[in-house]
């Protein structure tokens, strides 16, 4: 037995756990503060090339010898500040090597004081035989695995990644250079601690397990649901050696759903600057409540995107939600397209019709532009939130509803409150819980996210690869400031990908407004004004460079077509 006083009594506790290891064929060694070995097992004995009786009670330096790891000390902390590499060659026979991971952890005293360390070594000899069939030996089996469509790549039992297919590194936006030698946990930060969990319980038990769906981050730090198989690698002894993992991106499957039932969950919303971290924060927060919310920001921001997040997330999910726009609809229909009618209750008015409000019963009604809302239908608005009654047009009978209400404005309530166009108690009746969307000017940090997801989404549902994009196709998108904000930056990207023939996506595929800017130009002189023009002329020239179409219109100003008729109809151009 190796004595190890410096470790204070827990001599048998340490040979336990390096008996253990050597039972497991895992190479463990301890050394202690001096540096010099007091215990190694017998595969690592054999792992190093050296005996017992010749290690134990010689510093660590010389046994490890032409060792990389002498450039950074396994055990961090006690007088070296650099962090070693998880992994390291060893030399084999000849001029061969061989990898293999190191674990270091510091051993302790009853004090707390660092007495020494100890490393483990794990060979990826046994896995590294079955890659090496596929890239050598099968090669048709590799070349196979690098043109499917799912993506693919295995680890050791220690979680290390040793191969990783090409559709991998286009589902993960993550190259071969990067992952491979890494700990998986690292590379896919961003999944679910389960799927880890689910992979090393796949190893450990010798047992597969499939058909899971979950989601991965990608290095833009995006998203992405999948579907996983789990599978253990066995060597020639049948023994479990590592992993395989296959996931398919489920992107397309995840926007018909969308689309099919209008559903929208909090990984739909991407952002990572702080603002909007602390709105993702409130949201997954307020909607589990009842609570009303007003979403105030400027036009393009994604109000009514987050709406349908917080229906989605509600108690009410299972029944509608339903919008209405209230700068899109007339100020005469607005109260019967609302609250309904009774047959006679005006000419036309053949038979009874619900509004808006009946519709949404049990659900959600999101009211959207609610700065636009007469001030006569305010007061009835404010009725239906204090008593959860109103008038159908004709009649003096009470319709009674269950509805949670969330309101938007590209306009500061608030403001329009001190001007006398908005009544301050429905001001404070829908300000229950304020949500702010900064715009997309304010978030520099979330564009080249924005890009990246907005990309892979319409390629998607176009069924094509994402394109790269080139270094000045992306400074021209970096150095726009998006008066239109997110729905301009979709527009701009849909312009570009139905030019864009090719892998790479170019500035010649940009909209003609961005390609003839200054190079130069910076984010922070814009003014959000495309010609440097007022609104006004803005939109006229659009209308005019469209015939007047205004669907056309919108698009070419970063917004949609119920903003621009609101924009014509306060700048009196219609």
């Amino acid at each position: 037995m190796f004595r190890t006083p410096g470790f204070s009594g827990k001599t048998i506790a340490c040979q336990d756990w390096l008996a253990i290891l050597d039972e497991l064929n895992i190479a463990a060694f301890i050394v202690g503060r001096d540096r010099r070995i007091e215990a190694l097992n017998l595969s690592a004995q054999a792992m190093i090339g050296v005996r017992g009786n010749d290690a134990v009670g010689r510093d660590c330096r010389e046994i490890f010898l032409g060792v990389p790891c002498l450039v950074s000390c396994p055990f961090r902390g006690l007088d070296e500040t650099k962090q070693p590499e998880p992994m390291l060659r060893l030399p084999g026979d000849g001029d061969e090597s061989y990898l293999v991971t190191r674990i270091a952890t510091p051993v302790y005293d009853a004090a707390r004081q660092v007495v020494g360390c100890l490393t483990i070594l794990q060979d990826h000899a046994p896995i590294a035989d079955l890659v090496n069939r596929i890239h050598y030996e099968e090669r048709s089996l590799k070349i196979i695995l690098d043109n499917l469509e799912v993506g693919i790549f295995t680890v050791d039992r220690g979680g290390v990644v040793t191969f990783f297919n090409t559709a991998a590194e286009k589902i993960t936006g993550f190259s071969r250079q990067e992952v491979l030698g890494r700990p998986c946990a690292a590379i896919f930060r961003g999944g679910s601690a389960a799927d880890l969990d689910l992979l090393k319980e796949t190893v450990a038990s010798d047992s597969p397990r499939s058909g899971i769906e979950s989601r991965i981050l990608t290095r833009e730090g995006i998203a992405v649901p999948i579907r996983a198989t789990y599978l253990p690698l066995r060597n020639e002894n049948g023994i479990a050696v590592g992993g395989l993992a296959t996931f398919s991106d489920l992107t397309l499957v995840h926007q018909l759903k969308q689309v099919i039932e209008d559903r929208y969950t909090y990984y739909d919303m991407v952002g990572k600057s702080p603002a909007m971290q602390r709105i993702f924060e409130n949201v997954q927060v307020v909607a589990k409540t009842d609570a009303t919310v007003l979403i105030e920001g400027p036009t393009g921001t994604g109000k009514d995107f987050l709406a349908k997040i917080i229906h989605s997330a509600s108690r009410r999910s299972a029944k509608p939600l339903v919008k209405v726009n209230c700068a899109a609809i007339p100020d005469t229909l607005l109260e019967s397209e609302m609250f309904g009618y009774v047959k006679g209750a005006f000419t036309g008015a053949v038979q009874d019709r619900s509004g808006r409000f009946q519709a949404a019963d049990g659900g959600t009604i999101f009211l959207d532009e609610i700065g636009d809302l007469p001030l006569a239908l305010q007061a009835k608005l404010l009725r239906v939130i204090e008593e959860k009654i109103f008038f159908r047009l004709g009649t003096s009978q009470t319709t009674k509803v269950d509805v949670r209400i969330i309101s938007a404005s590209n306009q500061r309530l608030d403001r329009l409150v001190a001007r006398k166009r908005f009544r301050e108690d429905l001001y404070y009746r829908l300000n229950v819980f304020r949500i702010e969307l900064p715009s997309l000017k304010d978030r520099p940090a979330d564009v080249p996210l924005l890009i990246g997801h907005t990309l892979r989404r319409l390629s998607t549902s176009k069924g094509v690869a994402p394109p790269e994009i080139s270094e000045n196709a992306m400074q021209v998108l970096l150095n726009y400031t998006y008066p239109g904000n997110i729905r301009e930056l979709e527009n701009i990207l849909e312009h570009a990908l139905i030019l864009c023939q090719e892998s790479v996506l170019r500035r010649k595929h940009l909209p003609d407004y961005l390609r003839q800017r200054p190079a130069t130009a910076g984010r922070g002189h814009e003014k959000g004004d495309i010609s440097g023009s007022s609104e006004r002329t803005r939109i006229g020239a659009a209308l005019r460079r469209h015939s007047g179409n205004r669907s056309r219109a919108a698009r070419a100003l970063g917004m949609d077509r119920s903003t621009l008729w609101r924009k014509m109809k306060k700048l009196q151009l219609l």
